[in-house]
């Protein structure tokens, strides 16, 4: 599903920073990513507060998220069993706390995250928590239209490619006709006896 966007490693985009940039500043925390998770990594559409652009996917904290239909909270790394020896937690960026609104597909189906990480443990108020779900629906909204814009752009390829095609082929037809019709008017009438 994630390859129908087309988004894997491509260049930051405005839009998409911009939503990372709030979620960060709403949600107060230090890192805030767009991530993609495909079979083996996941994936930094976006970044704020990290300079890596993928990590593998069996220590990401998302992969985790994208089984959830809302967000996936883990107010402190160090105290969850799950993620208490991921290097993640034990050495740079040192997570302590993770807070993801999965990126779902009209469809129902998770691409990812918009994510907030801190490096001390906490918690969210519930505004931050609406806001970051929000959000999360907005970067969803943009994928969408990004998909939506090329698949246009593809089919308005395609059919700019099939008019020139039956503009050559009126073309032809219209040369054989003239062929047809010289022919005709060179040939001998013939009587009919």
């Amino acid at each position: 599903m994630l390859w129908q966007y087309e988004i894997l490693d491509t260049v930051p985009e405005e839009v998409f920073d911009d939503l990372t940039e709030l979620a960060a500043r709403i949600c107060e925390a230090p890192i805030a990513l767009i991530t993609l998770v495909d079979e083996n990594r996941q994936w930094f559409k976006s970044k704020v507060g990290v300079t890596i652009n993928e990590t593998s996917r069996d220590i990401s904290f998302c992969s985790h998220a994208i089984e959830h239909s809302d967000l996936f909270i883990v107010p402190d790394a160090t105290l969850d069993k799950r993620f208490a020896k991921n290097p993640l937690v034990t050495s740079d960026p040192k997570i302590r706390f993770y807070a993801g609104a999965p990126l779902i597909t009209p469809d129902g189906y998770a691409l990812g995250t918009l994510c907030v990480i801190d490096k001390v443990p906490r918690e969210l108020r519930p505004d931050q928590k609406q806001a970051l779900r929000v959000l999360a629906r907005h970067v969803m909204t943009q994928l969408e239209l990004r998909r939506h814009s090329r698949e246009l752009a593809r089919a308005q390829k395609e059919r700019e490619e099939i008019q020139s095609e039956l503009k050559k082929a009126h073309a032809e037809l219209a040369k054989v006709r003239r062929e047809l019709e010289r022919h005709k008017s060179k040939a001998p009438f013939r009587r009919r006896a």
